[in-house]
């Protein structure tokens, strides 16, 4: 795996220990951070994502809405919606990776990490976010 891959896992599962159980951002970042042993930078990069997709989850949730209507924010799996969450952040408001780059990142760790239909799902919702960004 490599390093920029396993910031993002990282920062998905901060984001999962925040949304499911409301676990503190700064302790589960460190705490995952020191067991995930990323160097400085890589680190940064996901406390970076954290960061950004909790500042902006009022947007991001929104667009996923839009995007994901048969699907209640609610009634998503919390490892889709955070999932979604990230790669939107990365999409339509980080704009430092190509599109292609955080729409592959957000597959594989829904391969890693969601259901057998997640893949699928998370490559469709984000082709359609992808269609408001000209690149």
């Amino acid at each position: 795996m490599g390093a920029r891959h396993k910031a993002r896992a990282i920062a998905l599962q901060v984001l999962y220990e925040v949304d499911s159980v409301g676990h503190d951002v700064d302790g589960a970042l460190n705490r995952l951070l020191a067991e995930g042993k990323l160097s400085e930078e890589n680190a940064a990069f996901a406390r970076g994502l954290v960061s950004g997709v909790l500042k902006n989850r009022k947007k991001i949730d929104q667009h996923i809405k839009s995007f994901a209507p048969a699907w209640p924010l609610e009634q998503l799996s919390i490892v889709d919606r955070n999932i979604l969450r990230l790669a939107i952040f990365e999409i339509l408001l980080d704009n430092s990776v190509p599109v292609k780059v955080a729409i592959n990142e957000a597959v594989e760790l829904a391969k890693m990490f969601g259901s057998d239909s997640s893949p699928r799902f998370v490559n469709g919702v984000l082709g359609s976010v992808s269609e408001l960004v000209t690149r």
